[in-house]
């Protein structure tokens, strides 16, 4: 077949693709290239794997071997305090803390304090001195109570937060608790306690930042239960951001293995650290083709060129005659992805390559169709899921409710009786609201109100509150059930620790012609990184509130107002927490709800 028959059998509009590749030869000469390629560079890579393995174990030994001789320094230290000072101390007559305040002063370096604890949970002396922060129970602590009940065990917690003693300085730093039960002398008596030694956690952070495994490996630590105590993404795995498989890796032996992850196939060496049964993993990927030999390169580049030269001679016509239209499909179809529905697709080149583009162009005026639809059935189907999770009142208040007006006729208190009554049939009136998703401003704060007058006497006036409208709003449009929820996170979570201190202030103002509501507590408040995430977060029943979530209540506003409005959140941890809720200033009745 001559040149111009090869034109000439181009020129064919009805010519498959399938029928241009079988008669040439591009395939055939790209498959060969590539499994010879394939075999090449297999081979390179597992001998690069091997490599990268094995030094990869050696750092995770050196690595486990580090922490076990902390672990053992540590173990050492509470020895000596326990076989030197205590038992040798009547600590009614003698005092320790030289003994203690020498071994602290020693290893200060790994030691932030010291503890002697009673049986009762009373503090008998520590290092340096420190105070238990008032309402701390010492006794029901984990620590504490695992101690006591395992003498002979010396027992190392999870990394936490110094929350046990009153320290100004460095009272938010990192540490590790080691405990053991002891046997302490007073007036002749022997007794339990409980000996506390809070290790420094910057041991481990400085020990795995100097720790990198080749080809993108890392190393984390476990507990035998494989609930992680060190991970280099361990920020991005509490934000939910990185997922790993801990758990499944507190099983294995020790020892490595290749293992199918995720769909991954990854090296995984387990090392188990002595005596506490923690394990030190180390997570490796396959290696990557790196290669840094000069002749190596130059050897697969002059390949690569002189079949790529060869080929180029001979599928030059071929491959624009063949690629050109499905190039111009391609484009179309990559504005289609980026959003543009009104794209024109022009059909050509091959009978295949044809039909193709047909079908694209009729498949595109259904999605038009196809996507009105399901943008109206979804907002349907949304505004559905949130009547009915707020239709869903919790069982709990209704009980508790009906308790209080029991316990209230019973002890001859009919008034209260009759107010707590008439507000819990208000605040189900307004609930209800024949089925209206839209009421007044009236409505809503008087739904709320009749609330807290309801939790004020469940909780025994532990918390004051107080609601300000202004009174030109009050028939404004509102979302039903809107406030509730926000000023039961307030009482369940910013009240929990108040006693009769606890204050919640709702208000109700207009601004710039726009409606606010803001609901203001000075409870335990919320650090940044948990407000950032507050509204991201899925809804999760609580199981003392009514279910309805701070996210469920954001989302509501924008699906019935419009993306411009909802919640805003401001927190500081011990200062309180105000929610802002802003809404279009729209007098009941302009706007229904299929508006």
């Amino acid at each position: 077949m001559d040149k111009r028959q090869i034109i000439k059998k181009f020129s064919n509009k009805n010519l498959s693709i399938r029928s241009s590749i079988f008669i040439y030869f591009t395939v055939t000469a790209i498959i060969a290239i590539a499994l010879i390629s394939l075999i090449m560079f297999q081979r390179f890579t597992d001998s690069l794997n091997k490599t990268i393995i094995e030094e990869n174990a050696g750092i995770i030994g050196q690595v486990g071997e580090s922490i076990d001789s902390y672990l053992r320094n540590a173990m050492k230290i509470s020895d000596s305090i326990y076989y030197n000072v205590i038992k040798n101390t009547d600590i009614s007559d003698d005092d320790i803390k030289n003994g203690m305040n020498l071994l602290y002063v020693n290893n200060d370096n790994m030691i932030e304090d010291i503890a002697l604890i009673a049986g009762d949970g009373n503090l008998i002396e520590s290092m340096p001195a420190l105070r238990l922060k008032d309402g701390i129970n010492v006794s029901e602590r984990d620590f504490f109570k695992k101690s006591m009940a395992e003498s002979e065990y010396i027992y190392f917690s999870m990394p936490h937060i110094r929350n046990l003693f009153d320290q100004n300085e460095n009272s938010y730093s990192w540490v590790m608790s080691m405990s053991r039960a002891v046997e302490v002398t007073s007036e002749g008596k022997a007794t339990q306690a409980v000996l506390l030694i809070n290790l420094n956690y910057m041991f481990f952070e400085e020990l795995f930042s100097n720790v990198s495994l080749g080809n993108g490996g890392y190393i984390y630590l476990i507990n035998d239960k494989g609930d992680i105590i060190w991970h280099p993404r361990q920020n991005e795995i509490y934000a939910g951001r990185f997922t790993e498989n801990n758990k499944y890796a507190a099983g294995l032996k020790d020892g490595i293995s290749v293992e199918n992850i995720g769909g991954k196939k990854l090296t995984v060496n387990v090392r188990t650290i002595g005596y506490t049964g923690w394990k030190l993993v180390g997570v490796t990927g396959s290696a990557a083709i790196n290669v840094d030999s000069m002749k190596f390169r130059l050897f697969v580049l002059f390949v690569a060129d002189l079949f790529l030269f060869l080929l180029a001679m001979v599928n030059a016509y071929i491959s624009n005659r063949i690629s050109n239209p499905i190039s111009r499909l391609d484009n179309s179809v990559r504005e289609i992805e980026s959003g543009n529905l009104d794209v024109e697709i022009l059909p050509s080149g091959s009978y295949e390559v044809q039909h193709l583009g047909n079908s694209i162009r009729n498949m595109l005026s259904r999605i038009k169709v196809l996507m009105s639809d399901l943008v109206a059935e979804h907002n349907a189907k949304r505004k559905s899921e949130f009547d009915t999770l707020q239709s869903q009142i919790n069982p709990h208040f209704l009980y508790n409710t009906l308790d209080i007006i029991v316990w209230m006729i019973e002890n001859e208190k009919p008034d209260k009786a009759v107010s707590i009554v008439s507000a819990l049939a208000k605040f189900f009136r307004i609930s209800l609201s024949k089925g209206k998703n839209i009421i007044t401003v009236r409505d809503e704060v008087e739904h709320v109100r009749n609330y807290l007058m309801i939790q004020s006497m469940r909780f025994k006036n532990r918390f004051e509150y107080s609601i300000k409208v202004d009174e030109d709003v009050s028939e404004y449009s509102s979302l039903k059930l809107m406030l509730q929820p926000l000023v039961e996170n307030a009482i369940y979570h910013g009240m929990e620790f108040m006693d009769g201190d606890g204050e919640i202030d709702v208000r109700v103002f207009k601004e710039n012609d726009e409606l606010y509501f803001t609901i203001k507590d000075n409870g335990l408040g919320m650090s940044e990184d948990v407000v950032a995430t507050l509204l991201s977060k899925d809804i999760v029943p609580s199981k003392r509130g009514s279910g309805i979530g701070v996210k469920n209540v954001n989302e509501r506003i924008k699906l019935y107002f419009g993306a411009e409005y909802g919640l805003f959140v401001e927190s500081e941890p011990d200062e309180g927490t105000k929610i802002t809720i802003h809404l279009p200033a729209i007098v009941y009745g302009e706007k229904n709800e299929d508006k």
